[in-house]
């Protein structure tokens, strides 16, 4: 087409292994959180500013990119989740805001970033991450979920004091009764995805206490460190994997 060019789509296909790297990053938003304040010692305002300048650097290369880059885009991702778990944290611990009130206005504040994008852009669809505009509503609704979902599952957690895996199952199960509104109900593609993506957060974040907080705790007591450790080796390989075999790439639309 004359005067067109191909543009790559800044963000992964929702594969299979979208969802693997998703509940690996969001397990490592909670431990590794949990690792750099208390084990390391920084403090929540500490890990903050150092998550926030190593966000900000990567996303700043993230929006260079002329497409989607798996190393970079799931290290961007990583790091938003880490920080999304420490905006929560904050608000609760240093400023007291009850999860409640947090949970309310992260929700609040992620159905504005739709309404704005939508009103901007006429689509939400992650298929067409084309233009910085698009992407910065994309990955401001990202850490927008992220804290959406630490501050949920924090709530429930506390309120129905369920246990790591009773919750990780509870989720889970939520996560299955999208899928099965969208494959049955006639839920739409766009709202199911996101309806996922917070849903995710609280599953990952169980599944990392589980397998970080001490035996008499309910978990298998491998501690922040190794558990850290373990699911950002499995992310790396995965991101590997994907970045030999493409499997998750697609090209965007022609634009003029």
């Amino acid at each position: 087409m004359p005067g067109a060019r191909n543009i790559l789509n800044k963000v992964p296909e929702v594969t299979l292994y979208f969802w693997i790297i998703k509940i690996l990053a969001t397990t490592v938003g909670e431990t590794a959180a949990d690792f750099l304040n208390s084990t390391l010692g920084l403090g929540l305002s500490g890990t903050t500013v150092v998550m926030g300048v190593l966000l900000a650097a990567v996303l700043a290369a993230q929006f260079r990119l002329k497409g989607y880059v798996p190393a970079v885009y799931w290290l961007a991702v990583v790091l938003i989740s880490v920080l999304g778990t420490l905006i929560t944290d904050n608000l609760t611990d240093n400023l007291g805001v009850p999860l409640p009130v947090s949970t309310l206005l992260f929700a609040i504040a992620l159905g504005l970033t739709f309404a704005a994008w939508y009103a901007k852009e006429a689509t939400l669809s992650i298929h067409s991450i084309v233009t910085s505009t698009r992407e910065a509503f994309y990955w401001l609704v990202v850490l927008f979920t992220f804290a959406l979902g630490t501050a949920a599952g924090d709530l429930l957690a506390e309120r129905l004091a369920l246990g790591y895996w009773p919750s990780a199952l509870l989720f889970a199960a939520a996560i299955a009764l999208v899928y099965l509104a969208h494959r049955r109900l006639g839920l739409g593609a766009i709202t199911a995805f996101w309806a996922a993506y917070v849903l995710t957060r609280p599953l990952g974040a169980s599944i990392g206490d589980f397998l970080s907080q001490a035996r008499a705790d309910g978990g298998l007591g491998l501690g922040t460190t190794g558990t850290s450790a373990l699911f950002l080796a499995a992310i790396t390989a995965v991101v590997i994997h994907l970045t030999r075999t493409r499997v998750d790439q697609t090209p965007g639309p022609l634009i003029r």
